[in-house]
């Protein structure tokens, strides 16, 4: 409730109380006793004529109407994981030299650093005389082939030579694999270039975002050396509260602020969460559509989801009352005489907001309530909601 509304509020109640106050001399002892025992349910409140036209009181009815609200929500930026690169070298080595720094920009199959180890000579070696036994072995494998075709050879001793050759088939095959899983072009590689160092490339073209080597550490294996972001794709990762879950699908659209700037950034939603966290809250992930250099993944984010146009219950904004953290609306409910004075009643129902949008809201009502023929009070329902919490000074 606004200042204004509680205090024009406060001065209706006041001459409502003030005009429907009745006199101890004007009530006879039985009267007041009769009062007392029909006291009024809780979410009755009842006005005079008089007291309805004080408080402005006006009666219309639920009306359908399509609502494309907005939800705000918040969450942080993020990126895919295609486009997120943990660098590390397999076989380990001291480094030699780093070639960029955090913030840096890379290209995908840069280098990034070198390292030394007597490893990759060992295996360039082991490598290149594997593939000098293989070609000796190729050899003798066709030329005992055709002797045997001629039955000069014998069947065994075809196939010890077939075995041979198979197995240096077979390492020569695993030791390319063993290079090229540090980085050596076999195709380059010859008896005069056998190399100790080796250069540790980016997967992915982005950014360096960390960098966690120093020249001459000795990496093993499982060391993160790099660590590199490509930011061309960014994504949100938005929270919703359960109750919103429905109010989100894939391919609406989304503005959302950085860093308390005004500056607008666009997003489209691609994906919702398929379960709701402990904490009651919703997963809802979205493409960055703009191209925005300010913004990189991990900031936070402040958003706002345009919700769809959907047919629903709406009433002016104004006809919806909040108290104790709750919603509330008035509806007509009956008119009544007592002691030769005519009354209105009034129920007060609890209900849910939904979006709003041009002054309407719309109204989540309680289940099984019909809302045909209803008359609600669309103007002047603060006034009764403080003429209800008076109840008892309003009494006649």
């Amino acid at each position: 409730m606004t200042i204004y509304k509680f205090i024009t509020a406060i001065i209706i109640s006041a001459s409502i109380i003030t005009l429907g106050s009745c006199s101890g001399s004007t009530k006879s002892a039985t009267e007041s006793k009769e009062t007392e025992e029909e006291l009024l349910p809780e979410d009755i409140v009842e006005l005079r004529h008089d007291q309805i036209e004080l408080s402005n009181i006006e009666l219309g009815q639920i009306e359908t109407r399509s609502l494309s609200g907005t939800l705000k929500v918040s969450g942080t930026v993020t990126t895919s994981p295609q486009n997120m690169a943990t660098v590390s070298m397999p076989l380990g080595g001291f480094v030699t030299s780093i070639y960029l720094m955090p913030g840096n920009t890379v290209k995908k199959g840069q280098a990034l650093a070198m390292l030394e180890n007597q490893d990759f000579v060992d295996i360039q070696q082991n490598y290149l005389e594997a593939k000098n036994k293989l070609e000796y072995a190729k050899a003798e494998y066709n030329r005992h082939t055709e002797l045997y075709k001629d039955d000069v050879y014998s069947e065994k001793n075809l196939q010890q030579v077939t075995s041979d050759y198979k197995n240096l088939k077979t390492q020569v095959n695993a030791l390319e694999q063993k290079l090229a899983l540090i980085g050596i072009n076999v195709s380059n590689l010859h008896e005069d270039n056998i190399s100790r160092s080796v250069a540790v490339v980016s997967p992915i073209s982005g950014y360096v975002k960390t960098v966690n080597i120093n020249i001459g550490k000795f990496v093993a294996p499982s060391d993160v050396l790099f660590e590199i972001i490509n930011s061309d794709q960014l994504l949100l990762e938005l929270t919703l509260f359960e109750k919103d879950a429905n109010k989100a699908s894939i391919g609406q659209k989304i503005r959302f602020f950085i860093n308390n700037e005004s500056e607008q950034h666009n997003a489209v939603i691609y994906q919702t969460g398929k379960s709701v966290d402990t904490d009651r809250t919703y997963k809802v992930y979205a493409s960055v559509t703009d191209l925005c250099k300010n913004v990189l993944p991990g900031m936070y984010v402040n958003a706002i989801i345009e919700t769809s146009g959907n047919e629903v219950a709406t009433l002016p904004s104004e006809a919806i009352v909040s108290f104790e953290e709750k919603d509330f609306i008035f509806i007509f409910n009956k008119n009544k005489e007592e002691a030769g004075q005519p009354f209105t009643e009034y129920q007060m129902i609890e209900i849910q907001k939904g979006v709003s949008e041009n002054g309407f809201t719309e109204v989540i009502l309680p289940e099984g309530f019909n809302i045909t023929g209803v008359k609600v009070v669309v103007k002047g329902a603060y006034n009764l909601l403080s003429a209800m919490k008076n109840a008892g000074e309003m009494a006649c």
